[in-house]
Formats: structure tokens, sequence, C-alpha cells
């Protein structure tokens, strides 16, 4: 039989490490996670200092977007089914849109006004004609989430 030498002695000579102890690769490893979260934070401040870096984006090809100062959204109307005409006010109805339009019949005619495409503040105060899309609300009698707003006045 051929003499057999181990590579790894099997006497443990080191000393065992007690608890609470924290031994040197420990204290590396918390560096390293230290060293990421400090990196993350750095990257994540440097890329909300580009302009419209968390802005979602619309994809289609068929839809473009565009702003001016009469008019902001998307410019192919027909895509939408509805359509409304008030003074663009702020403010919502129990949580149900940020702006409204006042229309001639009292608060019963208001629609309420929620936007992914366009900034509606921009707007305030005029009389404005809004193209979208009609959701279900419970509190409020008529929710629209607007594609596209034109200036009248």
């Amino acid at each position: 039989m051929e003499d057999v030498t181990p590579i790894h002695s099997l006497d443990d000579t080191s000393k065992p490490v007690e608890s609470g102890e924290v031994t040197m690769s420990t204290q590396k490893l918390v560096g390293i996670f230290v060293g990421l979260i400090f990196l993350g934070v750095i990257c994540g401040f440097i890329l909300s200092l580009i302009p419209g870096g968390s802005k979602s984006k619309t994809t289609s090809s068929n839809i473009k977007t565009v702003v001016t100062q009469k008019s902001a959204g998307v410019k192919d109307k027909e895509n939408f089914k509805d359509t409304a005409t008030g003074i663009l006010k702020e403010g919502g109805m129990d949580g149900e849109g940020n702006f409204h339009l006042e229309r001639p019949g009292g608060k019963s005619q208001n629609v309420y006004l929620t936007s992914s495409t366009v900034d509606l503040a921009a707007y305030l105060g005029h009389k404005v004609t809004v193209w979208g899309e009609t959701f279900s609300a419970e509190k409020a009698g008529w929710l629209m989430d607007v594609g596209a707003v034109e200036v009248l006045d």
C-alpha cells in the first residue's frame, strides 16, 4: 500500500471563535456591504439629477406627445373616447383626481381629472378642453385620465 500524505492537517490548533468575537473576514464583509450601500446612494443621487430620468415614457411608435403654450399631450386626439370643457381648478373629490373642470350647472357637473401624460398644473385657471378616458369612481360623478389638453381662452 502507498503512503498517503494528507493535504490538510486534521489537527485543529487554531483558536476557536468565542461568541461575540468579530473575525477579520466578518469585518471585511461588513465593510463591503457598507461600501455597496454608499455607492448605491451616490448613484441614485446622480441619476436623480438627470432631467427626465425618473419620468415614465410611452414607447408606442404611433403616439407622439406635443407640449406648447396652448396645448399639451398626445397629438392624435382621436385616440381618446371622452372630451370635456371647463375652467381647470386644483383639487379632486375625496382622493379621486388631482384637478377638476368647473362646468355650468354646479358641482354635480364637475369633471375630476388625473393625468400621467400632461402636467395639468400649467393650465390652472384657464378654460380648457381635455381629451382622455373615463374611469369608474366611487365618489366623483366623472373621473377622467387626461391624455391631451388645449387652452381655449
